[in-house]
């Protein structure tokens, strides 16, 4: 016994560097299972929920060649559905983002009773159900709403016209960008503002050249997520608009309407085409997202 003591000994200061040097080793040259495991788990799940679907999208779409493809894409109601989409998501943003900064900026810099109720009610939309939204307009904007009955005597209406799209739109995506901008700007160095103040600078000029550059990453990114979710809006937007071909048809719309006519090739090319959008939108606020956080 007394040789193999004295070899475990001789040989401890090797063992002990050994394990210095693997403790001192970067993590990147360790053998880490979890990682492949994880990465693993996270493609599985994500292949019956998300990948294989929008996967075959693509593979129906193509499955008659990209001539068939490209006609159902040209045809003349698909075409006014994507425009219609775009035209109407694009105002929504637009009203939802400079709401979402006028807001955001009163929360920040003054504290009232009922702001905590306020910001329910800005939040508010998120957890409604769309066909509650598009109803709740109806009631009020139809003929026999609370306002739109006043409006029954004239021609002008707003229901089932293009306007109760953007309205829907806006309804639904109320609080996206305010939810971006908001944390962003508690988040702001309130010490650059300090200094505009000291040399003259007034309230808008500071807010102009100081508070609004610091937040073109969130307002970029808040936008994209509103024109991202109003291009994809239904629920409401059917029940506004009338579902009028060539008028009021937006492209989610025109899918449900084509699937119901058994048109499936119709209905894949449109759904194909908000697909590749959705990518790339989303592509889009990944890179901002990132810029914000360097």
């Amino acid at each position: 016994m007394q040789p193999f003591r004295l070899k475990a000994v001789l040989h401890a200061p090797d063992i002990m560097a050994l394990l210095t040097r693997k403790r001192e080793m970067p993590l990147g040259r360790r053998m880490d299972l979890a990682r492949p495991f994880g990465i693993g788990v996270i493609i599985t799940a994500m292949l019956p929920l998300v990948i294989l679907p929008l996967a075959s999208i693509f593979i129906f779409g193509m499955s008659k060649g990209p001539v068939h493809f490209w006609e159902a894409l040209t045809n003349p109601a698909a075409l006014f559905s994507l425009k219609l989409s775009l035209w109407t998501s694009s105002i929504a943003t637009l009203c939802n983002v400079i709401f979402g900064i006028a807001a955001a900026y009163v929360l920040n810099k003054y504290e009232f009773k009922g702001d905590s109720a306020l910001m329910i009610l800005i939040s508010l939309p998120t957890a409604i159900p769309t066909a509650v939204a598009g109803f709740a307009l109806l009631l009020l904007w139809g003929r026999g709403g609370l306002i739109g009955q006043f409006l029954q005597p004239t021609d002008f209406q707003i229901m089932f016209t293009t306007s109760a799209i953007v309205l829907a739109n806006i309804f639904v995506t109320f609080p996206l960008a305010f939810g971006v901008i908001k944390p962003a700007l508690d988040n702001l160095d309130t010490s650059y503002e300090d200094a505009a103040e000291t040399i003259g600078a007034t309230r808008w000029q500071t807010f102009r050249y100081v508070v609004l550059p610091s937040l073109k990453g969130a307002i970029i990114t808040g936008a994209l997520l509103t024109f991202a979710r109003s291009v994809g809006e239904f629920g409401s937007t059917i029940m506004v608009s009338g579902n009028l071909a060539m008028k009021t048809q937006t492209a989610p719309l025109y899918i449900y309407t084509k699937f119901n006519e058994g048109d499936i090739e119709g209905a894949n090319a449109i759904a194909a085409v908000l697909a590749i959008l959705s990518f790339a939108i989303f592509s889009l606020i990944i890179f901002f997202r990132k810029r914000l956080e360097r």
